[in-house]
């Protein structure tokens, strides 16, 4: 029972990290491959805050909303002078160094080692402690997610996006500030990210800097590919295939050894195979390819 309620954990955990990047990618065209990152920053905020200060779970939370929200903001300034391949490198490069600096800075993060003991997470009174319970938390949070999406994309801030999305020209004509809305998706979604990073941190309790690399953004983008870009459903879709995908190797009798390398080449030939015959993902209405942020 635990086994399943801890699938069901991580599912809920990449709903909230593939929603809040279709966000981005779906619905506002900009393949950023930094996601990680975000959700690292969020899993390292409310782990040093709860180990050295230990500040409440709610503030916690908050603040790393706000930290990552803000450095999201940053990584969105590029997007406004440079666009396409070179875009996509841009947020390559925030990943890489956000990677160097978890991994690096010792006396701060823990290095390689992470930091360990993560207390349990404690809500008005209730402490978080069973999978069951953290389940119930991290629906929670999935369900609120998905709401602020859907609120998003149904409000004027998301006919916008999804103008730029289409033709970024045509948006501009229509006397939108599309710097603003670029730099205004890139915070909403990136604070959204801190969320899962803050939620996984109390669940493994314990972080390393290996579990945010651009691997896991690749990851991430792949949820939102083939789950469906442009679709609330989508990310909900593809966080429950590519999760359950290693699990359904390990029923088929695949040795642990090989299963970690054959998920990769899973992973990585249906994005290929998603991107060239089918690029709306199973349930998307937005076929993402390169060659349509050159419109």
């Amino acid at each position: 029972m635990e086994y399943l309620l801890h699938i069901l954990i991580l599912i809920g955990i990449y709903v909230i990290l593939a929603e809040s990047l279709n966000l981005i990618v779906g619905y506002t065209g900009l393949l950023s491959i930094a996601h990680a990152a975000f959700y690292g920053i969020g899993a390292y905020v409310v782990a040093l805050m709860a180990l050295k200060l230990g500040s409440p779970f709610v503030i916690n939370i908050i603040c790393a909303i706000i930290i990552s929200g803000l450095l999201g903001g940053l990584v969105g300034v590029p997007s406004l002078r440079i666009k396409d391949h070179y875009f996509i490198i841009a947020t390559f490069a925030f990943q890489v160094i956000a990677f160097s600096i978890l991994n690096n800075w010792v006396s701060f993060t823990g290095g390689p080692m992470g930091l360990p003991g993560i207390p349990q997470p404690v809500i008005f009174g209730w402490q978080v402690s069973s999978h069951l319970e953290f389940l119930l938390l991290v629906g929670a949070f999935a369900i609120l997610v998905f709401w602020l999406c859907h609120r998003i994309i149904k409000s004027p801030f998301g006919r916008v996006l999804m103008a730029i999305r289409e033709d970024e020209v045509f948006a501009l004509a229509a006397g939108k500030n599309v710097a603003l809305y670029k730099v205004a998706v890139f915070v909403i979604g990136s604070g959204m990210a801190a969320i899962a990073g803050a939620l996984y941190a109390h669940y493994i309790s314990s972080i390393e800097p290996i579990s945010f690399t651009v691997m896991e953004s690749i990851f991430i983008i792949s949820i939102v590919i083939i789950g469906g870009a442009g679709s609330l459903w989508g990310p909900v879709v593809g966080a429950v295939l590519l999760v359950m995908l290693p699990e359904i190797l390990r029923f088929v009798g695949m040795p642990s050894s090989i299963a970690a390398n054959m998920r990769q080449i899973l992973y990585g030939g249906l994005l290929v195979a998603f991107m060239m015959w089918r690029p709306q993902g199973l349930v998307g209405k937005y076929g993402f390819r390169l060659e349509d942020t050159k419109k």
